[in-house]
C-alpha cells in the first residue's frame, strides 16, 4: 500500500500481510477506513490502486472484474491529440484478491 501524506506532501510504502490485506478486501475506491490496519492514528482514503498486470482501478467501473471500457480521459488513458478516444482494458472500484497496489492518502491527523 502506498499512503501519502497531503500535508507533508510524503508517501510511504507499507507491506500489507495476510490480516491486513484481509480487512481490505470488499473496499471500494472512495471509502475511508480506520488507519489502525497500518498503524496509523487517523483515517485513510482509498484512492486507487492496480492489479498484479498493471492495468489500473477506475472509481467509475463497478465491481472487482477487469474490463474494456471506451476512454476518453481520466485514470487508464494518455494521449496527446484532443478528442481522441480508445477502448482500454481497466480494472473495476473494489480490492479483490488479484489487487497488488493500494493507493491511499491521510483523510485527518488525530493525536
Amino acid at each position: 500500500m502506498i499512503l501519502s501524506d497531503p500535508s507533508s506532501g510524503k508517501s510511504s510504502s507499507h507491506e500489507l500481510k495476510d490480516e491486513q490485506a484481509q480487512a481490505l478486501l470488499g473496499t471500494r475506491i472512495g471509502d475511508e477506513l480506520d488507519g489502525s490496519i497500518l498503524g496509523i492514528s487517523s483515517k485513510i482514503r482509498i484512492t486507487g490502486g492496480s492489479d498484479t498486470a498493471g492495468f489500473p482501478m477506475r472509481k467509475d467501473l463497478l465491481g472487482g472484474v477487469k474490463k474494456y471500457i471506451l476512454l476518453t480521459r481520466g485514470v487508464g488513458f494518455r494521449t496527446d491529440r484532443p478528442g481522441d478516444k480508445r477502448r482500454k482494458l481497466i480494472r473495476g472500484n473494489t480490492i479483490t484478491e488479484e489487487i497488488y497496489q493500494i493507493n491511499a492518502c491521510i483523510v485527518n491527523q488525530s493525536g
